[in-house]
């Protein structure tokens, strides 16, 4: 028996599944989904992509290069987020505890139903439930805890399922590559493939404080992660008082104005979240991580705002007192606390009506055409 049940699931290749029920002449085929725009990357693509190399954040250009037969289609983030919310309400009404990690990702606390039906069988039949209302494959990994479910879906895709029972977390972890754990991008898989640790039974094996002594505090977060240990809750979404979002960046940043590009780029996702929940926030938290992999933040109240041209002025004066060193930026993030019940009215009244549609029409863009749709200009 769990004494902790958690459950993962994971729409396999989401936006490319969903274009393919829609057209079934793109099954079998290279498939990919991609943003809008000349710069457009790739958002989505199909197993038979993959096997080319092809995978999510390459430049279309690219794509045409290595798979010259590849089909590559527009995205529709509008028909994606219908879809999320549809299998979203059927996990909620299979299962007590349920948290949307993202568009085509959920975890389910199932703790305790043991005693009734057996977790396992619980999540089989939920599976399969919701390939047959949706037609859409999915994979789901069922663990002690959000990290080891998660991986275990990785590890079951396409279309599969894995349990990890209790106590062969690491057993099952162990010889995995270090890729495989949440966060770890190029620079730290590098850095520890440098150190002769590519497998996470290695990287668990070794001492925290020489992986804290190599990557500061997110080092001991690490060596967490290496030995299983999660003990983050479900979060059912009505009950997440704090959104956040952070951007890697391809390459070590030492503009200001580059920096602030991403800076608008997180913020737009986190407004629009923001006004769809019908909320507003009264804390700004700007967070930045150098290429030493040591971090630092700032924080504000606000006053309570989903306006998206007040939290960008409140983040710009809080990245630069923050970014007060020469050396590179791998990483920006953003969050948005102390939330409460408000509406874009309420934020702006005093700025006219003007500004409510304005803000109306570019989550409409952001809804049809994704997230990255918009850019902001942003002089020095």
């Amino acid at each position: 028996m769990f004494e902790r049940a958690i459950l993962h699931l994971d729409v396999d290749s989401f936006f490319a599944s969903v274009e393919i029920r829609r057209n079934i002449g793109l099954r079998n085929k290279p498939l990919v989904v991609s943003g809008n725009g000349v710069q457009s990357v790739v958002a989505s693509c199909s197993f038979e992509a993959r096997k080319w190399g092809i995978h999510s954040g390459m430049p279309i250009r690219m794509v045409r290069r290595m798979c010259p037969e590849a089909i590559i289609i527009q995205g529709d983030m509008e028909a994606y987020q219908r879809e999320s919310g549809i299998i979203e309400e059927i996990i909620q009404g299979a299962v007590p505890i349920c948290e949307r990690a993202a568009l085509d990702a959920f975890y389910a606390d199932l703790t305790g139903m043991d005693k009734y039906f057996g977790c396992w069988r619980w999540s089989e039949e939920l599976k399969q439930r919701i390939f047959k209302e949706t037609h859409l494959p999915l994979s789901m990994g069922l663990a002690i805890n959000k990290l080891v479910a998660r991986i275990g879906t990785l590890e079951a895709r396409p279309n599969g399922a894995r349990l990890i029972e209790k106590g062969t977390e690491r057993g099952f972890l162990s010889p995995l590559q270090v890729r495989k754990l949440p966060g770890v991008g190029d620079i730290i898989s590098r850095k520890l493939n440098l150190m002769g640790i590519r497998q996470i039974g290695l990287l668990a094996a070794l001492p925290p404080r020489l992986l804290e002594r190599e990557f500061g505090k997110p080092g001991v977060q690490l060596w967490k992660k290496a030995n299983a240990e999660d003990y983050s809750p479900v979060v059912p979404h009505l009950q997440q008082d704090t959104l956040q979002k952070e951007q890697v960046l391809d390459k070590e940043i030492t503009d200001l104005v580059i920096l602030r590009r991403h800076l608008v780029a997180c913020l737009g996702i986190l407004s629009k979240q923001l006004r769809e929940r019908k909320c507003l926030c009264t804390k700004l938290r700007i967070k930045i991580r150098y290429a030493d992999f040591n971090t630092f933040s700032k924080e504000k109240k606000l006053t309570p705002t989903c306006n998206d041209s007040t939290l960008e002025r409140e983040a710009f004066g809080l990245l630069t007192l923050l970014y007060d060193r020469r050396q590179g930026i791998r990483l920006i993030g953003v969050q948005l606390a102390g939330l409460v019940s408000g509406s874009p009215q309420l934020d702006l009244f005093d700025q006219g009506t003007k500004n409510i549609h304005l803000l109306k029409t570019l989550d409409h863009i952001r809804s049809r055409f994704g997230d990255a749709a918009l850019g902001t200009v942003i002089g020095d």
